[in-house]
This record gives structure tokens, C-alpha cells and sequence, in this order.
């Protein structure tokens, strides 16, 4: 069950992060445990919330500001019970999510003795059919089947915790029930419903501070990262392929795509020269920046928001988890189904529910007049497929590895380096006196120089 082991394995890392600050908030300290008691992480606060954030929450949910601090403030809680709880009910957990105004938690269960474990943890017990790895298993198998053969007119297929079923949404009701008969999926298991949906990749659109790619195109920044002592973010991986060059914002030369994985998952790493600076901030498009401290994943109900190009600042909630859904492209898997609008040009860009990171654009269908559908891709399997840090406001912001080369490209001391060059990989060049031979194809930027750009050049 190859989802469900990821969402362990993201479960474990997002432990991590909520930590002993976060069961403090929770009360859990000592009941079904969501982290080790010596983790150092800092506890999540709905107090430092952006302006920006509060007000598109107003606007798109209808909360005041202290409506949304105690939304978020429940979210946060209800995160750290759940990671607890899905730990101590092992087998029999059966999902999670949250209601109302003050985010009420619900967490379902296939032992209805269990149901005193979830109570005294503060939230409400659901008894139901099938747990969590039993429903994720019936959407590995339509994942599998999917990856054969993308199904036609069978757009969206995701586990419902709150039904308790794996929803395969149809354009063709009769397609969607062939599809599942195909995957060898039991009726018991699944509902299959009529949609209207034509998801697509937001290929034009591109969410927090835009870029462009060198070949033509708009995408948006998800999250400032790191790997080592690179630079980078994380973005869609339908924005570019691996090699693809990037300019910033600024239109000035930014970097290029390292890893890219699209379809199937839909994430990507650029990694940036060393005039570009990492922050642990969103743009908040003219409501103020957002500030990330962290990267908890919120539940079934949480309110989440998304910063786009296109767009700029829009609010939803998270209606299901580990969704899949075909593009024209193909098939993604793992991404994450919500009530926030979008358009094109907002692909890549940041999805943060409060402060804590989430995930990145992928695409989705509607848009910001009439309301839509929105997948994200979340944060941390990208994280993880990469070996990538997130930046945060909690310290360990890098700062920049390299001072920013002034002098001009057409004047390099002493090699054979030129930007504005085209170089194809094992290419040799000198430079600054050392010979080093090309890891990426790309062309050559300002900036770029070999001794500066370790994922593009090795020294031999």
C-alpha cells in the first residue's frame, strides 16, 4: 500500500514539527503522544497572524478576525490530536476532521472500544465500517489501474473520511463504476458521483511571486527551501522540466528546475543563483506577508489559503485528503481537494493554513467569479522526494552562500565561461583558474558562474 505507507512516513515528519508546543496547546501531553518529548520545535501560535491572511479569511469564510484566530487556533489543536490518535489507534483509524467555527474535531474509529481513547483526547468519536488503510488500500488499487491506463471521463477519485468511502467522481457515472470494476475495487468500498469537473494543469497561472520559464510561461513560487547550502523553491512540477531556466519576478535571472515530477505527483525544485535571497514569507498581495513557521498538515475541514499570480489571495477549506485526479496530462496522485478558487497562472504557488505550510498549486477547475474546485500538491512529499529543508521563521534561514558577482559577463577572470552559452552535460569550461564540467543542461546566466552554482557545475 504504497500511499499509505507515505502518509506514514509524512505523518512521522510532521510530528516533528507540532512537537511538545503544540500538545501543550492540545492537552495531550501524555495521552496518545504526537512527538518526542525532547523535540525542540517551537510551539504554533494563532496569535502572529498575517493581516492579509485574516482579512481574505473574512472576505471568502465570512469570520471576523477573532472568529478566524479561534478557527485556527481549533485547527491547530485538532492537528496535534489527530497525529496522537491516528498513532495510538493504530489499524483501526478511520480518518479525521473538523466542523464549525471553532473547528470541532471528529476522529472515526473501526473498534467501537476506542471510542473512550478518543473522547478523553477532546474530540468526538465516529464508529464506522472501514478504516483509513482499508479505504487508501481500494484507492491504491484505482491509482494502479490508473497508471495503466488513465480512465476517461473518471476526473476525481479520493478517500471521504466523513462518508467513509472512496469517492470516484464521473462525468459518465456508468465509466466511473467500469473503472472501479477494473481496479478490482469492491462496490462495499466505493461511491461513485456525477461531476461536472474538467480539472486541468493551471499551466498559465502561477500563485506567490511569479516567474517565468525560459522556454515561455508563468508559474509561481510555492516555498523558499534548501538542500545543503543551495538555494531554491519548491513549485508544480507541470511548470517546467528538469534543465527548464527561470527568471524571478524582476524578470533578472533566478535559476533552474533540479527535479521535477509530473504526472503522477506533481512537484519540482528550482534551485536559484546566489542573487536571489530565501524567506520564510508569502506573498500576501498588498494585505501584508504571511509568515511560515512551519509545515503541519491541517485535517479534513480545515480553512487553508492560497497565494497566486493570477489571483493573489484566496480562502477555502480542505474538503479531502490524498485525492486523485486526471489531467489531460495524465494521472496525479496524493494531492489534496479544495474549495479555493483558482486560475490560470496561479499554478506552483503557496497553499498556508495559518502559518504552517501546506502545499503547492496543481490545478483544478472554475475560477475566481463563479468559485471551483483546487488541488494542491502537498509540501512534504516534495520535501522528502528532494532532500529539502523548508525555510521558516523559526530560525535556521539560510543566509546567502555567495556574494553576488558584479562584474560583467563578457569579462570573466581568466576562463572560458560566457553567459549567454548554451552547455550540454559533461561540457567542460574554465574558470577563476579550475576546469569544471556541466551536471545540467542550461544556458548560461549572469551570476551563474561555475564556482557559484554547485548544481550545475562540478569542479574536476
Amino acid at each position: 500500500m504504497e500511499n499509505t505507507k507515505l502518509r506514514r512516513r509524512v505523518l512521522a515528519t510532521a510530528t516533528a514539527t507540532v512537537a511538545v508546543g503544540a500538545l501543550a496547546l492540545a492537552g495531550l501531553t501524555g495521552v496518545a503522544s504526537a512527538g518526542p518529548a525532547d523535540s525542540a520545535a517551537p510551539a504554533v501560535s494563532a496569535d502572529s497572524l498575517s493581516p492579509g491572511l485574516l482579512a481574505a479569511m473574512e472576505r471568502d469564510l465570512g469570520l471576523d478576525e477573532n472568529e478566524a484566530r479561534t478557527r485556527i487556533a481549533g485547527e491547530y489543536r485538532a492537528a496535534a490530536i489527530a497525529t496522537g490518535l491516528e498513532k495510538s489507534l493504530g489499524a483501526s483509524y478511520a480518518g479525521a476532521r473538523v466542523s464549525g467555527d471553532k473547528a470541532d474535531l471528529t476522529v472515526s474509529t473501526t473498534d467501537a472500544s476506542a471510542a473512550a481513547l478518543i473522547t478523553k483526547a477532546g474530540a468526538r468519536a465516529e464508529v464506522v465500517g472501514h478504516s483509513l488503510d482499508r479505504l487508501e488500500a481500494a484507492k491504491d488499487a484505482l491509482d494502479k489501474a490508473a497508471r495503466s491506463k488513465a480512465p476517461k471521463n473518471v476526473p476525481v477519485w479520493y478517500v471521504d473520511v466523513e462518508a467513509n468511502r472512496v469517492v470516484v467522481n464521473a462525468t459518465d457515472v456508468r465509466a466511473g463504476e467500469a473503472f472501479a470494476k477494473a481496479a478490482g475495487v469492491s462496490d462495499q468500498l466505493i461511491t461513485v458521483a456525477r461531476t461536472t469537473e474538467q480539472p486541468r494543469a493551471l499551466a498559465d497561472i502561477r500563485g506567490g511571486d511569479a516567474y517565468y520559464m525560459g522556454g515561455g510561461g508563468r508559474c509561481s513560487v510555492g516555498f523558499s527551501v534548501t538542500r545543503g547550502t543551495q538555494n531554491g523553491f519548491v513549485t508544480a512540477g507541470h511548470c517546467g522540466r528538469v534543465g527548464t531556466t527561470t527568471t524571478g519576478v524582476n524578470q533578472q535571472a533566478q535559476g533552474s528546475f533540479q527535479g521535477s515530477t509530473f504526472p503522477g505527483r506533481d512537484y519540482a525544485w528550482v534551485a536559484t543563483n546566489a542573487n536571489w535571497v530565501p524567506k520564510p514569507l508569502v506573498n500576501g498581495y498588498g494585505r501584508g506577508d504571511v509568515t511560515v513557521s512551519g509545515s503541519t498538515p491541517s485535517v479534513v475541514g480545515a480553512s487553508v489559503c492560497r497565494s497566486g499570480s493570477t489571483t493573489g489571495w484566496h480562502c477555502g477549506t480542505i474538503q479531502q485528503l490524498n485525492t486523485s485526479v486526471t489531467y489531460p496530462e495524465g494521472t496525479i496522485s496524493g494531492v489534496t481537494r479544495t474549495s479555493v478558487c483558482a486560475e490560470p497562472g496561479d499554478s506552483g504557488g503557496a497553499y498556508i493554513s495559518g502559518s504552517q505550510a501546506q502545499g503547492v498549486t496543481s490545478g483544478g477547475s472554475g475560477n475566481c467569479r463563479s468559485g471551483g474546485t483546487t488541488y494542491f500538491q502537498p509540501l512534504l512529499p516534495a520535501l522528502q522526494a528532494y532532500g529539502l529543508t523548508l525555510v521558516t521563521s523559526g530560525g535556521g534561514q539560510p543566509t546567502p552562500t555567495n556574494t553576488p558577482t558584479t562584474q560583467p559577463p563578457t569579462e570573466q577572470p581568466g576562463g572560458t565561461w560566457a553567459a549567454g552559452t548554451s552547455y550540454a552535460v559533461g561540457s567542460t569550461v574554465t574558470y577563476g583558474g579550475s576546469t569544471y564540467r556541466c551536471l545540467q543542461a542550461h544556458t548560461a546566466q549572469p551570476g551563474w558562474t561555475p564556482d557559484v552554482v554547485p548544481a550545475l557545475w562540478q569542479r574536476v
